[in-house]
């Protein structure tokens, strides 16, 4: 009797630990790909670097990356509000991880060579609802250009 009550909780733990995953791959791979596409279009360059920033850095596993790249592609011109992505990652995100989020998001816009008047002002409009100084967005723009192969 004992197990079996060890053994539901344990299921439920791991159950929720898997939620959380799928929640927060899916608010990464929106607001990625929001960033990707506040130029106007998006380069098979970036989706590749969204793929590879969710595997590595985001410790995403690769399937399920891929599926909820085309789903979140499918869904790409839906009407989608910024502080609905920032405030769950708010809740959910230590500032490690956000800086880590920008650094990202820097890489992606940097990806194709040019910086969009739109997609700089986007980049300030996150860090701002991401509670990330201006100081530290700058930082991560250097580090996503010393990094950009990554």
């Amino acid at each position: 009797m004992l197990d079996s009550l060890k053994n539901i909780f344990k299921q439920s733990k791991n159950d929720t630990q898997e939620t959380n995953s799928k929640d927060e791959l899916n608010l990464l791979c929106g607001l990625l790909l929001e960033t990707a596409q506040v130029d106007g279009r998006i380069d098979q360059i970036e989706i590749n670097k969204i793929s590879k920033i969710l595997i590595k850095i985001f410790q995403q596993d690769q399937s399920k990356v891929e599926l909820e790249l085309q789903n979140s592609l499918k869904k790409i011109h839906e009407p989608k509000s910024l502080y609905s992505f920032t405030s769950k990652l708010n809740k959910k995100f230590s500032n490690k991880k956000k800086d880590l989020l920008i650094i990202s998001l820097w890489k992606i816009i940097l990806s194709d060579g040019k910086v969009h008047e739109y997609e700089s002002n986007l980049i300030r409009r996150l860090a701002g609802l991401l509670y990330i100084s201006d100081v530290s967005c700058a930082n991560a723009r250097k580090r996503a250009q010393a990094n950009l192969e990554d």
